[in-house]
């Protein structure tokens, strides 16, 4: 069921890594809503898909096929959004990709580059050309990050790192923007069936599929992912932890650190 959120009828959204999983989910609750919709992704074919459902339910939906490791494809995303819509209201940033491999096994150290280049950088690009759109509409700009941002998960040290850079950036410019009036609002999931892990990478740069150490029937579906993402948005929360554990555990972590790391351990063995 699509929940209703009028804060954003009518309003610009860039949603970066909509081709599939919590980008996807995103677009079209947002897309009830009335949303005007900006989709990028590296996968066109599947942007288009997606406008269609978007349409479908009422929203509207601009296509810009975008790699985020590329400032000028940044540039170019953001140029057509404003030409096409005229504003920026909110700025989601949620490509991602991983990698799961305990760091003695991994055989070529570019992927680390990679994965920073994506998870972090790419935010990094797509703010810088968005934030003067969204000083003029005092707009929110959204990281999805991730529970290894705050606690380093062993298999995930690629990307635990960073989650823990895009955390720390975006921490820091929330100060500087304060008196803009742009809000910057940390989305941290826990476990989510979003198709991130089937296109992660191992040690040796293979993709893994469908991986071994999830146990999909009991984590976060990308469609509760996305509706507890944009009941945060609408409140314009500083931060916000999905789950229990992850809200839990940040308290724990300050008392037994040694605790979090055997739980933490445990849920990597055990996929949820």
């Amino acid at each position: 069921m699509i929940m209703q959120y009028p804060d954003y009828q009518n309003k610009t959204v860039i949603i970066t890594g909509a081709s599939y999983g919590i980008g996807k989910s995103l677009a079209l609750q947002l897309s009830g809503q009335g949303a005007c919709l900006v989709l990028a992704a590296r996968s066109k074919g599947l942007l288009n898909d997606i406008k269609e459902q978007c349409e479908s339910i009422g929203g509207r939906a601009l296509v810009v096929q975008t790699d985020v490791t590329d400032p000028d494809h940044c540039r170019t995303m953001v140029q057509r959004a404003t030409e096409h819509y005229g504003r920026i209201d909110t700025l989601i940033n949620n490509a991602g990709v991983c990698m799961i491999s305990r760091f003695d096994e991994v055989k070529d150290l570019s992927h680390y580059e990679r994965i920073m280049r994506v998870n972090y950088l790419g935010s990094v690009n797509c703010t810088y050309y968005c934030l003067p759109y969204l000083k003029q509409s005092q707009g929110h700009i959204v990281a999805i990050a991730s529970l290894a941002g705050r606690t380093g998960v062993p298999l995930y040290s690629a990307y635990s790192a960073s989650k823990h850079a895009l955390i720390g950036f975006f921490e820091s410019i929330r100060i500087e923007l304060e008196d803009a009036g742009v809000n910057v609002t940390l989305m941290l999931p826990d476990f989510v069936s979003s198709g991130l892990h089937e296109r992660s990478v191992d040690g040796s740069g293979c993709v893994i599929g469908k991986a071994h150490n999830i146990d999909y029937d009991h984590v976060m579906t990308p469609d509760e992912c996305a509706r507890l993402c944009i009941q945060a948005m609408t409140k314009c929360k500083r931060e916000a932890m999905l789950t229990w554990r992850g809200r839990m555990g940040q308290w724990l972590k300050l008392l037994n650190p040694r605790f979090i790391d055997a739980i933490t351990k445990k849920a990597i063995a055990i996929g949820r």
